[in-house]
Formats: C-alpha cells, structure tokens, sequence
C-alpha cells in the first residue's frame, strides 16, 4: 500500500513531496523502509523534517514584534489602531516597520482599536446672541492661542451623569483648560472661559468658535469675551459638522474612557476624566502632530 502512496509522487515531483508522503506513512512504516522504497536518503529526509520545524529569522522576528504589539496594547487600554501602534514602536524602540506589516500582525492576534461611537444629537434652544461662523471649517492654526474651538458635553456611566466643558487649542490639539459639572448651565461656560484665560493670560484677538448652544448664547458669555477682546465665532444653526474638531476629542475621551470602566461614584469618573486629559495633552501619540502628543509637539515647534 505504502509504495503505491511513495510510487505517486514519481515522474518528476521534487523530493520534498516524497518526503511529505514518508511523514505521512511514518506513524505506520519505519522511516529505513520507507526512504529505501522512495529512493532518499535517510539523512535526506531528517534534515528536511528538522528545517520544516525550524522557525526562520523572519518568524523569529515577527514573534518579537507581536509582543511589543501586546505591550503597546495593554499600555493604552486597547484604544491604538495600527497607525499609532507603528509610530508607537517607532517611538519606544526606535523600531523602523511599515504599518501594513502591524496591521497584519495585530490581526494575527486578534486585536484592533476600539470602535468609536457616535455622539447623539438632541437639538438646540433657541439662541438670542449669535455670532458668524468665522472659523468655517478652517480647523488648522498657525500658531498656538489663534483658534480655540469649545463645547459641551454629557458623561454617563452606571446611571452617574457629568456634564464637561471643554477648550482646544487648534495648533496642537491641546485642551487648554476643562470644567466638569453636574449641572449643564452658563456658569460651566463661564468658569471654563476664565480658567483658560487665567493659564494663557493674554489672550486679546483669539478667535473661539463654539456651537449656539443657549450657553453660549447668553449675554453673559458674550460679555466675557468683549471684556478680553476674544473674537466669538459660531456654527451654523444644527450643523454639528462646523465644530468637527471637537467632537472629535468628546468621541476619544468617551470610547477610550468613560465606556471602558463601571464608574461607583461621580467623583471615581471626575477622577478617570482628569487622569485621560492628562494622558492626551501629554502622552496620547497624534499622528497629524507627527506622532507626537499636544505638548511634545508644541514643545518641538518652539
């Protein structure tokens, strides 16, 4: 039976496909008989069956690589996708690969960046102090403190509910100063308007774009930024698309924040919320920054 097996892989098929019949037959027939009717060496066949188990260097170094992807991954709570992962590596081991490389291996492991959801849109009051859409949709700055962006949003968790309000600076993506609340009144615009004014100091001539939120609609707002000669700029009335760039930040803090943990109390989440803000302007790799964070990348263009 076995030389009708061995006899098939006659007439021209390279030897490795006799070998791959002996491995086969070999649970059954010593591998002496079966190389004599092949017509191999025995050595023949054992150095074969040694390279088929040998990793080569390419394996040896894709294994490697996959754990410093793990690293990556469990460093940042899975919220890297495999460009920031490349630059990751780049950036911690000095380690040149190309991102279509990662992206397979991170495949391979079965891992891949968390899925973003989509913020839900409740609609607007009715505002009474509206300003033009300055900023329209120019989201790139030439300088720090020339365009802010700010707006507000809502964070739930295990049936808590905390309200942020949020600057970001549109050189460098940096939010330049946050207020978190349980109440979503003009008094959180207002605080967070000052302490970002209070951290900049001469603010005079920056533009600060926000939705017609009826926070940001209010007299009182718009008083605030007379009196330190701030340029207010509004998106058009429901177009959320206007203030994109904000959105954008709220989208990150929540998937790779607020959905990952079951928060006991409002102060656990306050908490979290401070400790990521932290970790984005100081350490959260950006691509459009060049693979830098907010403040490495403010730090290098200085």
């Amino acid at each position: 039976m076995f030389k009708k097996a061995i006899s098939v892989k006659k007439g021209g098929e390279k030897v490795r496909d006799k070998y791959q019949v002996i491995e086969e037959l070999s649970k059954k027939y010593t591998i002496r008989l079966l190389c004599e009717v092949s017509g191999v060496s025995r050595s023949g066949f054992y150095k074969w069956r040694k390279r088929k188990f040998m990793k080569t260097k390419k394996q040896i170094e894709n294994e490697q690589i996959k754990e410093k992807i793990q690293e990556c991954y469990q460093a940042v709570h899975g919220i890297y996708g495999y460009p920031r992962v490349t630059a990751w590596l780049r950036k911690k081991y000095n380690l040149t690969i190309n991102h279509k490389r990662v992206y397979r291996l991170m495949k391979e492991l079965g891992i891949q960046a968390k899925i973003r959801r989509k913020r839900k849109y409740f609609g607007k009051k009715e505002a009474y102090v509206v300003s033009d859409n300055h900023l329209n949709r120019e989201f790139q700055a030439k300088r720090p403190n020339e365009k802010w962006v700010t707006d507000i949003t809502y964070l739930q968790s295990n049936g808590i509910r905390l309200y942020l309000s949020a600057i970001k600076d549109l050189y460098n993506n940096e939010i330049v100063a946050y207020q978190i609340s349980h109440r979503n009144d003009v008094r959180l615009v207002i605080d967070t308007v000052k302490l970002a004014i209070k951290r900049k100091k001469d603010v005079s001539g920056i533009l600060l774009h926000s939705d017609q939120g009826f926070q940001y609609t209010s007299r009182q707002y718009h008083a605030l930024l007379k009196q330190y000669n701030i340029r207010a700029s509004m998106s058009r009335k429901g177009n959320c698309l206007d203030n994109a760039c904000m959105e954008n930040f709220f989208s990150h803090l929540k998937t790779e924040c607020i959905y990952m943990h079951q928060f006991k109390t409002a102060e656990e989440m306050k908490q979290a919320v401070i400790q990521y803000i932290e970790f984005y302007n100081n350490e959260r790799i950006q691509t459009k920054l060049n693979s830098c964070s907010p403040r490495e990348y403010l730090t290098t263009a200085a």
